[in-house]
């Protein structure tokens, strides 16, 4: 497996990738008219397994092989790569060609980036932040010549039109997250505007592997979680607790996961959880179990809570702050001197002095004491 291009731009093996597959029904690789749209290329994997499935499947149906071939590649399989680099590589991957109107190319084209195309896009600012994805308008306008990292399939409000036609099958692993200009490795989720994008396009089946943070947190994906815990088209659900279990040598903290959505289904999904290349359980579930406006990663956790909740006494969390009490950023820093109207603020490196004024948030508990708990 090559390397990966960067944090967010995670590549993804081939092992995995039939993995994925394997959750489609097996019947939509025996039709001439599944299509199916990866939203976020990088190295063209997921088309190039699923064009194997198809030249194998559609035997009977297409017997000549070219045509098989061209059939397949012409009608069938469409992608979206994340930069002109990876364009090059999907293509490379899927018809043996980075271009394919080129002599070596395993189908003809009449033009040179066949069904998997790449279009420079910007962000579109609004208060220094992308109102697309959230990118930060300091750390991003960049100017002419430099990667934006402005993806095209999520900088849009209507993606359907992006080919003009609909998909059976939606599918893919999406960059993860953007740099917001923030202190060190400080980043903002992206992926989840990807998983969304997909539904709007109404395909038959989603599946996509993303973080699995967005079981209990991460910035910025309180409704997305809300969505998906509570979308009971979700059917498979595959936890893996460590990353490494799919993507040798990286790290994302908080695991990852990948998910077959149906859009035909309704009911309670099907969570396996992974750890060190076991099954460590799997049950059927709704993903809202227990939890209420989270994901419980365990069945134990499950249980345990019910047992708690038959007690109906006060509930802990309302005694626990959220990440940001007081609505301030951790580079935040105040002012060295103190007057009449100033907070003291325990800032990194030290102590500074901020004006009451500017705490819009929980302003009722500045003057209470607070217990902080290291991470």
């Amino acid at each position: 497996m090559p390397a990966n291009l960067s944090n967010d731009e995670v590549f993804t093996p081939p092992d995995v990738v039939n993995k994925m597959l394997d959750l489609l029904p097996q019947e939509l690789f025996e039709d001439p008219g599944t299509t199916f749209l990866d939203t976020a290329c990088k190295t063209g994997v997921f088309l190039r397994e699923i064009a194997k499935r198809l030249i194998k499947g559609l035997e009977g149906k297409i017997p000549d092989l070219q045509q098989r071939i061209d059939h397949i590649m012409h009608k069938q399989l469409f992608g979206i790569a994340i930069t002109e680099l990876t364009s090059l590589l999907s293509r490379r991957s899927l018809y043996c060609s980075k271009y394919p109107n080129f002599k070596y190319s395993v189908s003809l084209f009449d033009n040179a980036e066949g069904n998997i195309r790449f279009r420079k896009v910007e962000h579109t600012w609004v208060n220094g932040k992308c109102k697309f994805c959230g990118a930060s308008q300091e750390q991003w306008d960049r100017g002419e010549g430099k990667e934006t990292h402005a993806y095209e399939f999520i900088h849009t409000f209507e993606p359907e039109k992006i080919f003009n036609m609909k998909f059976d099958v939606i599918i893919g692993n999406p960059p993860y997250q953007m740099s917001d200009g923030g202190h060190g490795p400080s980043a903002i989720p992206i992926y989840q505007y990807f998983v969304n994008q997909a539904k709007k396009m109404q395909p038959r089946y989603l599946c996509m592997i993303i973080p699995a943070r967005w079981y209990a947190g991460g910035r910025g994906l309180d409704e997305f979680r809300n969505d998906m815990i509570n979308d009971d088209r979700i059917k498979e659900l595959h936890d893996f607790v460590n990353a490494e279990d799919c993507f040798a040598g990286v790290e994302i903290k908080g695991g990852i996961c990948y998910f077959l959505w149906d859009g035909a289904y309704s009911g309670k999904c099907h969570v396996v959880t992974h750890f060190a290349g076991n099954i460590l359980q799997e049950n059927e579930r709704m993903l809202s179990e227990g939890g209420g406006n989270v994901f419980i990663r365990y069945q134990q956790g499950v249980d345990i809570l019910a047992k708690v909740q038959e007690y109906d006494e006060g509930n802990f969390s309302k005694y626990v702050s959220s990440q940001k009490p007081f609505d301030l950023r951790t580079f935040i820093h105040g002012k060295k001197s103190k007057d009449s109207n100033s907070i003291k603020l325990y800032e990194r490196g030290g102590v500074g002095y901020i004006e009451r004024a500017k705490i819009t948030k929980n302003i009722d508990a500045i003057d209470k004491y607070k217990v902080l708990i290291s991470a």
